[in-house]
């Protein structure tokens, strides 16, 4: 057994969303993931940092839109999550194109597989992050595209079903 525990977490595979969220052209998108809680019910958990500017307009807006990743989108999956919202406007930098949603006024990425509309239920502070209970109130999907996942710090394209 190793020492070395935040290893752990990365032994789970995990979806890989890119989180927008904003308002009145004060905006920002981080790469983050979700695991769902319930089916009947549209509910996920999602965890942000509370020194990302994400949780800052999330905690303000109370909604944010969760856009599942495309396998055209592993560049822009790693741009906005190595860099800050406070020191660069990721939308324009990155040439993020975006739409509205039906839901929310947090803006949806274009191109992803999908785009979960979601609204925070509660939250709970553990250590330094901030847990969000979502529900998703509206979404989209793209069939076209090929969501991915992330293992061992690794991303994979979720085009084959394993038997």
């Amino acid at each position: 057994m190793t020492d070395d525990l935040i290893g752990a977490t990365r032994l789970v595979p995990c979806s890989v969303v890119i989180l927008s969220t904003g308002s009145d052209g004060n905006q920002d998108a981080m790469t983050a993931t979700a695991m769902f809680v319930a089916e009947d019910s549209p509910l996920l958990i999602i965890s942000l940092s509370k020194e990302n500017t994400c949780y800052e307009l999330l905690e303000r807006t109370g909604e944010c839109a969760l856009n599942v990743a495309s396998a055209d989108q592993v560049g822009l999956v790693k741009k906005v999550g190595s860099t800050h919202g406070r020191d660069v406007d990721k939308f324009k930098t990155f040439e993020i194109d975006v739409e509205k949603g039906t839901r929310i006024g947090s803006p949806l990425i274009k191109g992803a597989f999908a785009n979960l509309e979601c609204k925070v239920i509660t939250s709970l502070p553990v250590t330094t992050y901030m847990l969000y209970l979502v529900e998703v109130v509206a979404f989209k999907k793209d069939d076209t595209r090929t969501p991915l996942a992330w293992h061992k710090d690794r991303y994979f394209s979720l085009d084959k079903e394993a038997r």
